[in-house]
Parts: C-alpha cells; sequence; structure tokens
C-alpha cells in the first residue's frame, strides 16, 4: 500500500473546523479556551481551540471509520507494518496492549527481566506468567546486556506451553538483540514475538541503524513517536505485523484506553508521521552526525567513556543504537545520579537519566551543535572540579536474577502487610519498586526480596536517585505478602 504520505487528514479536519467557527454545546468545557482565560494565556488560543472532543467529522479513536482511520492507514504505510494503532496513552498503554493480546490468564511470556514497568504492570493486568531470560551484565559499564539467542533457545525449549516472548529494541541504554533469529525461533515454535520500541522510532527510517521490529517480522511493536519521532509528549503508536488480528487488537486497545482521545495528541502524531516519512532519513542522519560528532568531543575529555558500537560482540550486545548518547562516568569517581544533578543544578543543562554509572543525554533533530558544545565543555568542568578516585560497581548492582514465588497478578491483588524496607528479606514483594528513570523495576511483585536488594535500594536512595512504585511515597516501607496466603 503506498499512500500519499504528504496528507495529514487529522490535522486538516481540525483546520476545517476552526474555519467554521462552530458554537460549541458539548465538552470540552473550556469551550475552546473561553471559559479558562489563564490556560489559554499559558498555552494559547490557537491550541485550546482544537482540544475538542470526538464528532462527526473528526471520527472517532475507538471505531474509526474516517480521519482517524485514515491517519492509521498513512502511519501503516509509513512503517511498513500491516495496521497501525494511534495511542494517547503512552507507550505504556501501547505495551499492555501488546501483552494483553497476546497472552490469557496463566499463559506464559518469555521476556528479559530489565523491562519496563509497564511489561510488569502489564502481567498484573493480564494475569501472564513471565519466564525471565536472564541477561548477562556488563560489570565494567554498569550495563544490562540483551538476550543471547542460546539463551532463548533453551527457555523456549524448557517452556514448550510459552505463548509469546517480549524483546527490547533497542533498550534504553541502546543495546540491540538478534531480533532477526529471535523472531525465527520464536515463530518456528508457534510463539508471537512482541517489540517494546518506545526508544526505537527512528529505526524505522534509516538503514545505519539497528533493524526495526515490523521489518524483520515482528507480531507487533509498542513505537513511542514522542521520544525520537517528534510528537507530543503521550503519543505513540502500536504496529502490527501481517499475522495479527486488528480488529481484537482494538478490543484490547478499548479496554483501557481513552474514549476521550486527544486531538492535540492525534493531531502531533499525524504531523509527525508525515514529517519522518518524507524526511525520516536526513533527520536521522543528522542525529547520527551530532551523537558521533559529542561522542568523539567527550571521550577526549578523559576519564569518560562515551561508547557504541565497539561493544557489539554478537551475541547479548548483537547491535548498538548509535543515537544514544551513553556515558559512563565512573572513571572520573562519580556516579551518573551525581553527573546528572550537577548538569541540572549548576549548569542548566537536562539530560535523560542518570544511573548508578552511567548517563544518556537523548540527541534529536530539535538538538543543535551549539548545545551539544555546552555539554561537553560542563562535562569537561564537571570532572575538573568534582573528579574523585575511580568507583567501582557496587557488587549488588548487576543483575539479581528474581526468584518468582507467585504471578504478578496473584501477588498484586493479595492481602498484603507493611513491613520496614529492612525487615522484609525473605518475604514476597506485593508491589513493585524502581529507579525513574529508566523505570527498569529492582523488584516486582510476586518476587522474593533478597538482602542483595535491599542493599541496592538503600545504595540507590543514598546517592540521590528516585525510588517510586511502592505505596509508601518515602519509600522506607514495602508491601509484603500476608503469611497466611503463602
Amino acid at each position: 500500500m503506498n499512500l500519499n504520505q504528504t496528507r495529514t487528514p487529522i490535522h486538516q479536519a481540525l483546520v476545517n473546523l476552526k474555519s467554521k467557527r462552530i458554537v460549541p454545546f458539548d465538552v470540552p468545557g473550556h469551550k475552546r479556551g473561553k471559559g479558562n482565560p489563564e490556560l489559554a494565556a499559558f498555552l494559547g488560543e490557537s491550541c485550546l481551540s482544537v482540544d475538542v472532543n470526538s464528532m462527526k467529522p473528526l471520527d472517532n479513536l475507538c471505531h474509526p471509520v474516517s480521519v482517524i482511520k485514515e491517519a492509521e492507514e498513512l502511519a501503516a504505510d509509513a512503517f511498513k507494518a500491516a495496521y497501525a494503532f494511534l495511542m494517547v496513552g503512552g507507550t505504556t498503554s501501547s505495551v499492555q496492549a501488546m501483552v494483553l493480546s497476546a497472552c490469557k490468564p496463566g499463559e506464559k511470556i518469555i521476556l528479559p527481566r530489565n523491562v519496563h514497568r509497564s511489561v510488569i504492570n502489564a502481567l498484573v493486568l493480564s494475569g501472564a506468567i513471565p519466564v525471565y531470560v536472564n541477561p548477562q551484565y556488563n560489570e565494567e559499564l554498569g550495563l544490562a546486556l540483551g538476550m543471547s539467542v542460546s539463551e532463548i533457545r533453551k527457555t523456549i525449549y524448557e517452556n514448550p506451553d510459552a505463548k509469546a516472548i517480549l524483546v527490547n529494541n533497542p533498550t534504553y541504554y541502546g543495546i540491540c538483540s538478534n531480533l532477526e533469529e529471535i523472531i525465527s525461533i520464536a515463530h518456528a515454535n508457534g510463539l508471537k514475538v512482541l517489540a517494546d520500541e518506545a526508544h526505537g522510532t527512528h529505526l524505522y527510517f534509516h538503514d545505519d541503524l539497528p533493524n526495526a521490529a515490523i521489518h524483520l517480522g515482528a507480531d507487533m511493536a509498542a513505537v513511542s513517536m514522542h521520544k525520537s519521532g517528534g510528537s507530543l509528549t503521550q503519543s505513540s503508536l502500536l504496529l502490527l505485523g501481517k499475522n495479527v488480528d486488528p480488529g481484537y487488537v482494538r478490543q484490547i486497545i478499548n479496554l483501557t484506553q481513552s474514549t476521550s482521545g486527544s486531538y492535540l495528541l492525534l493531531s502531533s502524531l499525524d504531523i509527525s508521521r508525515k514529517n519522518l516519512a518524507l524526511k525520516g532519513k536526513e533527520i536521522f542522519s543528522k542525529v547520527i552526525n551530532m551523537t558521533e560528532y559529542a561522542r568523539n568531543e567527550i571521550n577526549q575529555i578523559g576519564g569518560y567513556y562515551a561508547y557504541s558500537k565497539e561493544l557489539i560482540n554478537s551475541s547479548t550486545i548483537f547491535d548498538f543504537d548509535q543515537t544514544k548518547l551513553m556515558v559512563n562516568t565512573l572513571g572520573i569517581g562519580l556516579t551518573g545520579h551525581e553527573v546528572y544533578d550537577y548538569l541540572r543544578d549548576e549548569y542548566d543543562i537536562q539530560i535523560e537519566f542518570g544511573d548508578l554509572a552511567n548517563i544518556l543525554a537523548y540527541i534529536s533533530v530539535g538538538d543543535r551543535t551549539l548545545d551539544l558544545e555546552r555539554l561537553v565543555g560542563a562535562l569537561a568542568e564537571i570532572k575538573r572540579r568534582h573528579q574523585r578516585n575511580k568507583l567501582p560497581i557496587p557488587s549488588f548492582a548487576g543483575y539479581m536474577h528474581p526468584q518468582i514465588a507467585m504471578s504478578p497478578k496473584e501477588a498484586f491483588y493479595s492481602n498484603k502487610q507493611t513491613v520496614k524496607l529492612e525487615d522484609s528479606v525473605g518475604e514476597i514483594s506485593g508491589e513493585i519498586l524502581m529507579c525513574y528513570p529508566p523505570g527498569i523495576p529492582i523488584i516486582a511483585p510476586g518476587e522474593l526480596i533478597s538482602q542483595e536488594i535491599i542493599d541496592s535500594i538503600i545504595y540507590e536512595k543514598s546517592i540521590g536517585a528516585q525510588i517510586t512504585g511502592t505505596q509508601d511515597m518515602n519509600t522506607e516501607y514495602i508491601n509484603i505478602i500476608k503469611e497466611d496466603i503463602k
């Protein structure tokens, strides 16, 4: 299907609506901004004039038949997918729709443990049973790696009743597994392949980047258009392969997605898709070049290590997304958390995240070489002012090899009791806990809490990491499964 990628049907329908000066006796109640002057002054009248509700000329996201339907067809064509859904609940909603579509309660799904919290939450919602493929860990860089093909084969052999496999493509850190081989093995064994491509929109538009999941035959892919695709925050796409029933997937999406889809988000998806379809290769060539420039400059400072494709080992790092400006900070004696804070508090530079050992500066077409030079200069000055002896990775910082005692759904909905964090060793967690970002759970519902996990949480808190997920907002207490139901 080759459609006219210059068209933006949702955007044009909104332009047409504005020209008609319709009197609104529907929601939203701000009535094109007239009822909330302060909000209109802040966001602009132009913005609020198209913050509208579904109506016949604008179609309906839950059951599209006109302009939204055409926008979905254009998105599918641009990404070379069999079908595409416009999503307004972030890529969280896309990931959860994938899992809910592929797995019924009690069915197994194979996945790496270093998934985003949205995947664990999808297991709570679906009742699916996780079977984890343990990723290896680069202890020098403090970096969780991808899934090896040999581990995938072994896990499928040991779990012939599994229904699906989920792969990060790439991880938040830019690591890619051998997706083509994983898809081949999974399909040969009757498993659906789901790809979390929250950080992989750009992979669809440049041949020098790692392969995109749908292009390799994955069954579903969740794509964060708002991260590297240029659309508004919270807008996303869910892409389908040819062997997935779109009607059933839409029913799953409609279980949780809003019936009042934001036309601000929808139109941003429409316009951004057009931009990528027409200029994607040019855009991401520029991003690759800017990132490579910054990487080289940072490595010349000394102490820092901005890594890239040299890490590829054909197994646990099958490929690397070179648009990710990942920088290891341990060589200057600082954690990524500390460098993150220095950049923001002392240099007014906001990067994506810092962890125990690394920082990520997210580079996109909106960046300029001048901005990158400012980042490089700030990193050089941070080294000069704050450098200490090289830091080792804490012994508990690697992969935790979780022990699953209950399914995430069973644990989350069980009767629980609240105990002090340090008193929870040996208990079964009833909730999720993670550093955010990156949002990879340290402990998930149904997993046994070890002393290593507690040590990791206490250390992360001590160096200023933002710990989230628990009912206790201060993360001093954790909910565990009551003794009488273990």
